[in-house]
């Protein structure tokens, strides 16, 4: 065995108990799905009946309200926040990397001071403005943020990414008669797809998982997203962990499959962020 095997073998050996360590959680969860209320306070990891009912009842929940409302309310409104935020952040990201205008470095600083900003300081004015405008108990302040720049953080994450593009590619296309927006839409754009993939992913799980803010805004039940209607099964008299586990284990495979399906375009969106041409 040569000595790269051995180096390779060894840290092998130390990382896949750390890996089963770290995994545990998600197979007791599993398990954890399949069994009854009775036998969850059970030390075994899976059951000795396994209860196939708990998905089909959990998903059911009520005559009225099933998961399948609360995954195409959540779905619809993932739709339109990854839409605007890439869309709007790959423009905002041009307009910073690319255009000469007045000002430019103040307001790219203050954008970058907004990083700074604590989110549970807007919380009461955007609720006091939305509620005023009469968005309240409609999806209209979860998606709206997401078309105006997706956040300081994209924004910065492109610019950083168009910098690293040769401006020369710029100026080859204004000798060849495009405009400002045939430059983004030709050359920015199919340039910056890493970048676009990553603020895609990251805009996804992170509206995906922002329980916070469809409380605060959603009350109607027929509008509850996954978050919203998990949370009603801790409302119940009679809590069914059985159902609330295997419902929770069906609202993070879109973040799973999201993650995983555009893992090599999130590495490299990522890795490449800030290299200059």
């Amino acid at each position: 065995m040569t000595s790269e095997a051995k180096r390779s073998w060894k840290s092998h050996l130390i990382l896949i108990p750390f890996s089963l360590l770290m995994i545990y959680p998600v197979i007791w969860w599993i398990g954890a799905s399949f069994k009854s209320t009775a036998e969850l306070s059970l030390p075994s990891l899976f059951p000795e009946q396994w209860m196939w009912q708990n998905y089909t009842d959990g998903w059911a929940f009520s005559s009225q309200y099933t998961f399948t409302t609360f995954f195409a309310n959540t779905l619809m409104m993932e739709f339109w926040n990854v839409l605007g935020g890439v869309l709007t952040a790959a423009l905002v990201g041009y307009g910073f990397g690319r255009l000469n205008f007045r000002f430019r470095n103040f307001w790219f600083a203050v954008l970058m001071a907004t990083l700074m900003l604590p989110a549970q300081v807007t919380v009461v004015p955007q609720y006091i403005l939305y509620n005023k405008l009469g968005f309240v108990d409609s999806y209209i302040p979860l998606i709206l943020p997401h078309f105006f720049g997706g956040g300081a953080f994209f924004i910065f994450l492109v610019v950083q990414f168009i910098r690293g593009i040769p401006r020369e590619l710029d100026e080859a296309a204004q000798i060849d008669g495009a405009s400002v927006y045939g430059i983004f839409f030709r050359i920015i754009m199919p340039l910056i797809k890493p970048a676009l993939y990553t603020v895609g992913i990251f805009t996804f799980l992170w509206s995906w998982d922002d329980f916070f803010s469809q409380l605060l805004y959603l009350s109607s039940v027929e509008k509850f997203t996954v978050g919203l209607g998990l949370r009603m099964f801790i409302d119940q008299f009679e809590v069914q962990w059985g159902q609330l586990l295997a419902m929770s284990l069906l609202s993070v495979l879109p973040s799973a499959i999201i993650f995983f399906v555009a893992q090599k375009h999130f590495v490299e969106g990522i890795a490449t962020t800030g290299i200059k041409g």
